[in-house]
């Protein structure tokens, strides 16, 4: 597709420099107009409307494992990242050991900290893999959670690292957090090291709020047993029924105005083609990165690192954040500095644009 035309699906990028993907992904025209059938269908149709919403839940697990390379069946469907990643670390013995990065995300480290497992943890600087391999060796946890990419810098770990560390500990549990991954470059969940992968698709998908996913390696079920959660049997060939594994992270009804939207939203991943997304992304990260590190305003940990997302924390104050948005540049500040992200939708002259402003 032409990536022109395909800018068009975005029409906030007419007025804005949109640098903000990391904290919040696109309205599209697509998914809009599938709001609005939605709700229309809905309005009209009232119960007849309910019972196709099997159809669609089956329909949007379907296109996430493909997307992702998981099998349908283990693909649940949760509100957000953290209502599922909660319900994980609840079906977890507390007895385990979980090694954490220092400074993850939030909702990492306190569905860890906050139901008391023993805990340790590795620091993410430019030697990051090199820190988790020997807390691992020290410390010998049960499970590794972490975010596959850092919310406030955009460190990256390293794929290739992760599976050496399986086969070097093939009983540690790797629990992944995706949300600032899943949507920039082709993944294979069941060729990984990851044992679970969640994820919002709020940012990077464009899938709006109110959606998340999780993908389950098959042993899982023998691992997990979440309380005692009361849930609410529903029909569909890939649906668990009541008490199976994946029905317990998917107790209640679904939302279809929410779930329709993240099938949506991937339906026009699938136009453009992950390939093509991931050569854009890969493209503009490579020239921000060299950019901004000659500007001097990224810090070390990033710079010396030869793996990097396309996510950037900038070295920059108050002033220079609003004079940003008054340039209707539109980024985040995090930690100490501001937050710049490039999608697929962005350009050489957004970055060229961000360039202006920052000399």
């Amino acid at each position: 597709m032409n990536m022109k035309i395909f800018k068009k699906q975005f029409p906030l990028l007419e007025q804005y420099t949109y640098l903000d993907t990391a904290a919040s992904g696109l309205l599209s025209d697509d998914v809009l107009e599938f709001r609005q059938d939605h709700d229309l269908d809905f309005l009209v149709g009232g119960s007849l409307f309910r019972e196709k919403r099997d159809k669609l839940f089956l329909k949007t697990r379907e296109a996430v494992g493909a997307l992702f390379g998981c099998a349908a069946k283990r693909v649940a469907l949760t509100p957000n990242f953290s209502y599922g990643f909660n319900l994980l670390m609840e079906g977890m013995e507390v007895s385990k050991k979980v090694l954490l990065l220092r400074n993850d995300y939030p909702s990492v480290n306190w569905a860890a900290e906050s139901r008391g497992f023993k805990t340790c943890y590795a620091e993410i600087d430019e030697n990051l893999e090199e820190n988790i391999a020997e807390i691992v060796a020290a410390e010998k946890p049960d499970i590794f959670a972490f975010s596959l990419i850092q919310y406030v810098n955009g460190i990256k770990i390293d794929p290739d690292f992760l599976l050496k560390l399986k086969r070097e500990n093939p009983n540690l549990l790797l629990f992944a957090d995706g949300t600032q991954y899943c949507g920039t470059e082709k993944f294979d969940f069941e060729a990984s090291a990851l044992d679970v992968l969640g994820a919002s698709a709020y940012k990077w998908l464009n899938a709006g709020y109110g959606n998340a996913f999780f993908l389950f390696k098959e042993h899982m079920q023998e691992q997990i047993v979440p309380g005692d959660l009361q849930l609410k049997e529903l029909q569909g060939k890939n649906k668990p029924h009541q008490g199976s594994f994946i029905g317990k992270f998917e107790p209640g009804h679904l939302d279809t105005l929410n779930f329709g939207s993240l099938k949506t939203a991937i339906d026009l991943i699938n136009k453009i083609g992950m390939e093509e997304i991931e050569s854009r992304i890969k493209d503009l990260a490579a020239m921000a990165k060299k950019e901004l590190t000659e500007l001097n305003l990224l810090e070390p940990a990033v710079v010396n690192r030869n793996l990097h997302s396309s996510i950037f924390n900038i070295k920059g104050d108050e002033k220079l954040f609003q004079k940003l948005r008054s340039n209707k540049i539109l980024c985040s500040q995090r930690g100490e500095g501001i937050r710049v992200s490039f999608n697929y939708f962005n350009s050489e002259a957004d970055l060229d644009n961000l360039k202006k402003q920052l000399q």
